[in-house]
């Protein structure tokens, strides 16, 4: 039988590699008729119906006072296949860089909000800021998202997920579980 003696500790700095759940994101804003793309890779889903999604973004990100004037964005899920530019992404900053032309990043008009759609990604999710009283101790808002679509030419998109030191992994295979999912068949 285990015990704690035979586990190692693990340093509590890095307990988000852990459990990281969503995949990286890009959040797109437009501020002062300016648009702006950042990477994320701290978000997760928070509730079904109305949808809500947590966002760490915090006064150290181009895209936070445009978030926090305009009270909108929208959640672009790349795939695998731009990881290197999602990176490189994350590595510069909107104040310096229009990130749409640097990264020829084609900006699509939405149907609910001002910032633009990332035409590359699978699935772009209109949001507005729901909630952002976890903003001033957390840097995290609570989006609600108001319009979603998806690429149908994308079928089997492979999203990647941050592990917290500069590696991802990448979905792999889908396994189908519904007839066990006895206690949430209205979500089927």
């Amino acid at each position: 039988m285990t015990t704690v003696k035979d586990l190692q500790p693990h340093p509590l700095d890095q307990v988000h590699r852990l459990i990281e759940p969503g995949p990286v994101i890009l959040v797109t804003t437009r501020h002062h008729g300016i648009p702006n793309v950042m990477t994320n890779g701290f978000n997760m889903m928070v509730r079904h119906a109305p949808p809500l999604i947590a966002c760490t973004i915090g006064p150290w990100d181009h895209s936070y006072e445009a978030l926090v004037e305009t009270g909108e964005c929208v959640i672009s899920v790349p795939t695998a296949d731009m990881a290197t530019a999602v990176v490189d992404i994350g590595n510069c900053s909107g104040t310096e860089v229009n990130k749409f032309e640097e990264f020829d990043l084609t900006a699509v008009a939405g149907e609910e909000v001002q910032a633009p759609l990332v035409a590359e990604c699978f699935a772009n999710i209109e949001c507005r800021v729901a909630d952002s009283s976890l903003v001033p101790s957390y840097s995290l808002f609570l989006l609600e998202a108001v319009r979603a679509w998806t690429d149908p030419s994308q079928s089997q998109p492979r999203l990647f997920h941050h592990r917290g030191d500069g590696t991802f992994t990448l979905d792999g295979p889908t396994i189908d579980l519904k007839e066990r999912m006895t206690k949430w068949q209205y979500l089927q």
